[in-house]
């Protein structure tokens, strides 16, 4: 109805002023019969609400399309009526929808040949860094160590560029299966021993409850945990040597809980660390953060239905906890 009246301001405007020009016409005649004049003002008013009325009525699809704001495309594809305006507006959003559409799949196709390319490009560079790996084995101290790290960092830095271009497809990626944590924390620290030698700093694995299982899926829940634990031993090293990694029952529900006694989070930070490319002020001593890391495990946590949640003290340390909902123990 809004839209209606502003669309008619300029009729209703030129109606007033018309009637009030004839009325100061007529007074200036000296016709003194008030009565007729009024008769007179109220027909034209009188016929012009019935014109308004009908002219809506014909038309108020129309502008009740044009008024509200749609959710579903599907709905802008609706008949507005059968007026020539309504017919018009009709073509106009079928062309503009079907030439949305037309970008949309171009656009989705473009990313997919980026992902693809992502993906094959990733596991191609997989290739010459452990080629480079083994070359470096047989090299004398400490150039060998040195190359091994080296390639250790290029060697995360393509993993979470592969993780983080399978986001887009994880539905179709995943394996939910029961998984068992201490097992998988396990293959975890082995992997990272070398990381933790060359930060001393070394993981303590504290068991609470035992062979706690978890339905999960194993590779994603993988990611994040070395995610989370290279953030605890990166901002921990050179100020304790020690991080601790607790698994416990609670309520029916296993939780994982990653400790250290680090630099810790800014209070200002705590609410953003979650964020994509968000590097904070940590981010910013420590030159290596992208901000991608705990994005992903956070995004990854919710598609898996985890809870992801974090305690921090400045210059004291911070504990991450995964909370699962369906647990199981063996016997």
């Amino acid at each position: 109805m809004k839209l209606f009246i502003k669309d008619h301001l300029g009729l209703l405007f030129t109606q007033f002023a018309q009637m009030t020009l004839f009325c100061l016409m007529i007074s200036l005649t000296r016709f003194n019969d008030y009565a007729i004049l009024l008769y007179g003002v109220f027909i034209n008013l009188f016929i012009l609400f019935v014109y308004l009325s009908a002219y809506y009525y014909r038309r108020r699809h129309y502008y009740q399309k044009l008024s509200v704001h749609s959710t579903d495309l599907q709905e802008l594809l609706e008949t507005t009526d059968d007026t020539p305006v309504g017919q018009a507006l009709d073509c106009l959003t079928k062309a503009q929808y079907q030439l949305f559409m037309k970008q949309l799949k171009d656009a989705e196709n473009d990313q997919v040949n980026h992902l693809k390319f992502i993906d094959r490009w990733v596991h191609q560079m997989k290739t010459p860094l452990s080629v480079i790996d083994l070359t470096a084995k047989e090299l004398d101290e400490p150039e060998s160590s040195n190359i091994r790290e080296e390639t250790e960092r290029l060697q995360k830095g393509l993993n979470t560029v592969l993780y983080m271009a399978r986001m887009r497809t994880i539905e179709d990626d995943f394996h939910i299966q029961p998984v068992e944590l201490e097992r998988l924390i396990q293959e975890v620290n082995q992997i990272n021993k070398r990381f933790y030698i060359r930060n001393e700093v070394y993981p303590h694995l504290i068991i609470k409850d035992e062979h706690l299982i978890v339905e999960t899926d194993e590779k994603w829940l993988f990611f994040i945990i070395d995610q989370l634990i290279n953030n605890a031993v990166k901002y921990t090293n050179g100020k304790s040597n020690r991080i601790d990694i607790i698994l416990c029952k609670q309520k029916g529900k296993a939780i994982l809980a990653i400790r250290d006694q680090g630099i810790g989070i800014p209070e200002h930070d705590k609410n953003r660390i979650f964020q994509a490319f968000y590097t904070g002020d940590n981010g910013r001593k420590f030159r290596e953060s992208t901000g991608m890391g705990l994005y992903l495990s956070k995004e990854i946590a919710d598609y898996l239905g985890h809870h992801l949640e974090v305690e921090s003290t400045l210059d004291t340390g911070t504990t991450f906890r995964m909370i699962f909902t369906e647990t199981q123990t063996i016997n």
